[in-house]
């Protein structure tokens, strides 16, 4: 027989703001941990030098991380110039220098060229997989890690300050995939130096935003108080871009059972006006919206030809979030 994973039903999304010197895994670890969790995921890596939000998923909420992940981000980030290490942040060896210091008037001149779709070469050490293995795991080998550039898209950077000669500050609001220690090096080279990151934190996912985070040591307290439920959000949280559209409780039974339901064509209607174009990893999404019954996320589907048919149904039991 299988093992039953030990833990408890607990769904959810909690907005943590991940400290420095914590890997993502470590971070979700932890609070499956507080929570005593059987089930816990992430939407988007931030690395061990990096702060800030990192949305993690209890329970059913894991269902909808695929849709979190595809989120904008925004970013606030400090660029040291004159040194490139080979990690590209603070944490790695300087591999390469240079004696020039941009001014504020050189480095908005070329801001420009880093927005809209772009093609950006990652990290070598980044977690990309190379014939199995990970980028970083073969540089911190010694190997030379030659990874292809990828298209990615930028919607705005922002030049926020330069505090001294060596150090400015940026913000930057993008899609996925965007690499901030890669932008950085390439920056510095478009402005004819070298250049690394030396600060990050990342303030927005998607619909969720810096100010609803919470700390692990604030967690960790209201845990202790046996309030930790208070910082969970619902399910569908990370749902708030795709249509919804309300059933009756007969209705949610069906969809639970995986069988289709007949949208009324009121209903059709609505959901085509909240409509638009939506790829979620890699696949068409424009037509998926989510059921709900009294406010609770009840299942994931395609809503076309007068139907909707479930995808993904969510196990919640009638009375909230845990």
């Amino acid at each position: 027989m299988a093992r039953r994973r030990k833990g408890l039903d607990v769904h959810g999304w909690i907005v943590l703001d991940k400290p420095l010197d914590m890997t993502s895994t470590q971070a979700v670890s932890a609070v499956r941990r507080i929570f005593n969790a059987k089930k816990a995921g992430h939407a988007g890596t931030l690395d061990p030098l990096a702060s800030g939000l990192l949305p993690v998923a209890l329970g059913e909420a894991t269902k909808t991380v695929p849709f979190a992940v595809e989120g904008e981000k925004i970013y606030r980030f400090t660029v040291k110039w004159g040194e490139r290490t080979d990690t590209l942040d603070a944490e790695g060896e300087i591999v390469a220098t240079s004696d020039v210091r941009p001014d504020r008037a050189a480095i908005e001149a070329v801001l420009g060229d880093f927005i809209g779709d772009i093609e950006q070469v990652p990290p070598a050490y980044s977690a990309i997989k190379v014939d199995g293995e990970r980028a970083y795991d073969l540089a911190r080998g010694g190997e030379d890690v030659e990874l292809e550039a990828r298209q990615v898209r930028i919607e705005e950077i922002r030049l926020l300050d330069c505090p001294t000669d060596d150090m400015a500050v940026f913000e930057m609001r993008s899609g996925k995939g965007v690499y901030v220690r890669s932008l950085a090096r390439d920056l510095a080279h478009a402005l004819g130096t070298e250049g690394h990151v030396a600060a990050l934190r990342r303030v927005r996912v998607g619909c969720f935003d810096e100010a609803e985070s919470t700390r692990l040591d604030v967690l960790k307290e209201m845990a202790h108080k046996g309030a930790a439920s208070e910082a969970l959000l619902p399910v569908q949280t990370a749902l708030d871009d795709i249509p919804a559209l309300a059933v009756t409780e007969e209705e949610a039974f069906q969809l639970k059972q995986g069988r289709p339901i007949v949208l009324l064509p009121r209903q059709a209607q609505e959901l085509k006006t909240q409509r638009r174009p939506l790829t979620v990893a890699g696949k068409d999404c424009t037509f998926t919206a989510l059921a709900t019954c009294n406010g609770q996320a009840v299942a994931i589907g395609d809503a076309r030809a007068g139907k909707f048919q479930p995808s993904r149904v969510f196990n919640l039991s009638p009375n909230g979030a845990t």
